[in-house]
């Protein structure tokens, strides 16, 4: 097999295993004009993921930290799936993708970066994205700029 260097993943990597506080609880906190996040709601704020799997993929995750959607009520997760429908709306209209990957990643054993905050992944997907690059370059092709996806982001949710 042979490898490709992806070295922007070695930030990532050394980062989550420095930091004593929460990633997300840390980047609420931020100015939003220096950080990623794209809406702030009552309860969740929504970000796209600085190393995302497709153009366009983001992160609804709620302020509280929270290890487990199990921990919250029914009531206080409406907001959740109001952002994920608008979400959707949003990235369906600009991006066109011909579906979507929408899952959480609870508990480390299941693969979650940061395991003690719960959050929601939206993963836009087009036929054939699973194509030579990433099969056999294990490489992907992100089309668009993040910033571009997080100005039409911010634009559409906040109407």
């Amino acid at each position: 097999m042979k490898f490709l260097s992806a070295p922007w993943r070695w930030e990532f990597i050394t980062n989550i295993r420095k930091q004593k506080d929460c990633l997300f609880c840390q980047v609420h906190k931020e100015n939003p004009d220096d950080s990623l996040i794209c809406f702030r709601g009552k309860q969740y704020f929504i970000i796209l993921n600085k190393y995302p799997y497709s153009t366009g993929h983001l992160m609804i995750v709620p302020y509280q930290h929270f290890s487990s959607p199990d921990k919250i009520s029914a009531r206080d997760s409406v907001e959740m799936w109001e952002l994920l429908n608008k979400s959707i709306e949003i990235l369906r209209r600009h991006l066109h993708p011909d579906g979507f990957n929408i899952g959480m990643n609870i508990g480390k054993a299941a693969g979650a970066g940061i395991k003690d905050h719960f959050h929601m992944h939206v993963v836009p997907r087009w036929a054939g994205d699973a194509n030579f690059m990433s099969v056999l370059g294990e490489t992907k092709v992100m089309s668009y700029r993040i910033d571009d996806i997080r100005n039409i982001l911010k634009r559409d949710l906040a109407k």
